[in-house]
């Protein structure tokens, strides 16, 4: 059975799975590093660990609990702050939003509500009601979070069912740039890091859903979905 349910069809003879980012391309075979198997998209250019070398839900809940979100550590803040201040210069007062992957401490949601910001939470570990899935939002945002889908396309149709008219989508991930640097790569070395995002990728993914694309900083993406 495909992994995961990708469908899977035949290159030169060997069975390969869709990808999951853009659901165009095909998967083929990229690199071995240790025992992980890594696969490119030959259309959007990105980069997805095998679905057999992942980690199972318990391993992942226990690093994600690992993760020191303090919303007080000046430091995170500023690291946040890579996505939250080109976001804000968008944004009208008062807008809604949703902070779609917010983790244990939802630091970003608390800034922007000392902005005025209007903002829901989202975790499928921490915050797990699925309610505020069912709202629309003048904003989303996802700070370290579509690294560690499994089927992103599908996550950014729901994104895209969510957004209004007009409004934006933020995603904070480390671009993938150099394959050479990619095996020691501190990105690829975290384990719950499934998927890479190229600039391309995400090009080719505002072209499928007719969005805008901005990149105001580095490893920063924001999606304008047209009024």
């Amino acid at each position: 059975m495909p992994a995961c349910g990708r469908p899977q069809v035949w290159i030169r003879g060997e069975r390969v799975s869709l990808c999951p980012v853009c659901e165009q391309g095909s998967l083929l075979k990229f690199r071995v590093v240790n025992t992980q198997r890594y696969l490119r998209c030959d259309v959007c250019q990105a980069t997805v660990m095998d679905s057999s070398c992942r980690l199972s839900p318990e391993q992942e809940r226990d690093i994600y609990q690992l993760h020191d979100n303090d919303p007080s550590d000046a430091g995170y803040r500023k690291f946040l702050s890579k996505l939250t201040e080109p976001l804000l210069e968008r944004l009208p007062p008062g807008a809604s939003g949703l902070d779609f992957g917010c983790g244990p401490g939802p630091a970003l949601a608390q800034m922007l509500e000392a902005e005025g910001m209007d903002v829901s939470l989202y975790d499928p570990y921490f915050y797990s009601s699925t309610s505020v899935l069912d709202q629309t939002y003048d904003f989303i945002t996802c700070t370290e979070v579509v690294e560690h889908l499994y089927a992103p396309a599908a996550v950014f149709r729901d994104l895209d069912r969510m957004l209004r008219p007009g409004g934006w989508l933020g995603v904070m991930t480390c671009f993938q740039t150099d394959d050479d640097r990619f095996d020691n790569w501190h990105y690829r070395r975290d384990p719950t890091h499934v998927v890479f995002y190229r600039e391309f990728t995400f090009k080719l993914l505002a072209n499928r859903f007719g969005w805008h694309l901005e990149i105001p900083r580095k490893d920063v993406a924001l999606f304008r979905k047209p009024a």
